[in-house]
């Protein structure tokens, strides 16, 4: 049985930016996000397309194994997205939406699909939502979802409704500052976390990640892969630190794959001012997107986390054994 059940969009997306534009390339946020879980479990699609929906973004989907079984295509034609971005690449203009087949589109679930352990509910009218919550024979252990603003505005109401039961929601810091009413980050995650997801999950585009939990609060920049192996990496951290209002920046320095076997690893932590909202956060050339790199300088960004905790001084190093965590 697979591991993980994805409900949501399949659509073809049209979009323009100031550097090129695409017609018609696969889109819907089921899509993606079954595409990327492929690499890491086993993924069951619900969905609807239309009789145009080309064969090749279904082959693409089978090829990485995702199960499209549930996958319904229907007379008439898929679901489309037109938009724009100017050189503000975080902020999409919604330019036309033809719901299309989409719009009678009612997931039910078999009783398989029905008993599938972890559930996603990808961006789609919050009603269905939680009809599709309801029909699991049995409550899975995460459930997460994702939502936009046109659900936050227009169904406000059943959005609190179904967040009520989720575990985990996503959503963009525009969409979090909407939702919870409240222009501060990490007050609006409390908030939709008070309205019954544990955790809260807020995309911010090319500067970042927060993830807010009942014991953690947790920011994290974001880079593209970067040619050389020695990199630093930088990150906001610490609960009280940013509630007080000050920004530290964990660096992590890794040696180069050929040169150094990688056993420990050097990092100070600094203070920084405080940003002004939409300033990125400081970071020197990004980390490479390979595994063993990525678990290592994980470790250490924890122990990193760890010394700040125990209150150590800003200019303080210190060398992390990455098996046995703090020198």
């Amino acid at each position: 049985m697979a591991d993980l059940l994805v409900v949501g969009s399949v659509a073809l997306d049209s979009v323009e930016t100031p550097f090129g534009k695409v017609q018609e390339a696969l889109g819907g946020s089921a899509t993606y996000f079954s595409y990327s879980a492929s690499f890491f479990t086993q993924v069951r699609l619900v969905a609807v397309v239309g009789q145009d929906f080309p064969e090749a973004h279904l082959r693409l989907l089978e090829d990485r194994g995702v199960d499209i079984g549930g996958l319904q295509v229907t007379t008439g034609r898929t679901f489309r997205w037109t938009g724009e971005y100017g050189y503000d690449l975080n902020e999409a203009k919604t330019l036309d939406t033809q719901l299309n087949v989409f719009a009678e589109f009612r997931p039910e679930l078999d009783d398989d699909r029905g008993r599938v352990p972890y559930l996603f509910l990808a961006n789609i009218d919050p009603e269905l939502q939680l009809e599709v919550l309801h029909q699991m024979k049995e409550r899975p252990k995460l459930v997460a979802l994702d939502t936009m603003n046109f659900w936050i505005q227009g169904k406000r109401d059943a959005l609190r409704r179904v967040l009520a039961e989720v575990d985990v929601v996503t959503v963009n810091d525009g969409e979090a500052r909407q939702l919870a009413s409240e222009p501060n980050l990490i007050r609006a995650a409390r908030a939709i976390s008070a309205m019954g997801p544990k955790t809260v999950v807020v995309k911010r585009g090319e500067y970042g990640a927060l993830l807010s939990t009942e014991a953690r609060l947790f920011f994290v920049d974001c880079a593209p892969p970067h040619p050389d192996n020695r990199a630093i990496l930088g990150a906001t951290l610490s609960q009280a630190q940013v509630l007080a209002g000050d920004t530290v920046t964990v660096e992590v320095e890794v040696g180069n794959f050929r040169d150094q076997p990688m056993q420990a690893v050097d990092y100070r932590v600094s203070p920084l001012h405080q940003l002004r909202h939409g300033q990125r956060f400081r970071h020197q050339p990004p980390m490479p997107a390979v595994s063993p790199w990525s678990s290592r300088a994980g470790r250490a960004y924890d122990a990193a986390c760890e010394l700040l905790v125990r209150g150590a001084a800003p200019s303080e190093r210190r060398l992390v054994d990455l098996d046995h965590g703090l020198a």
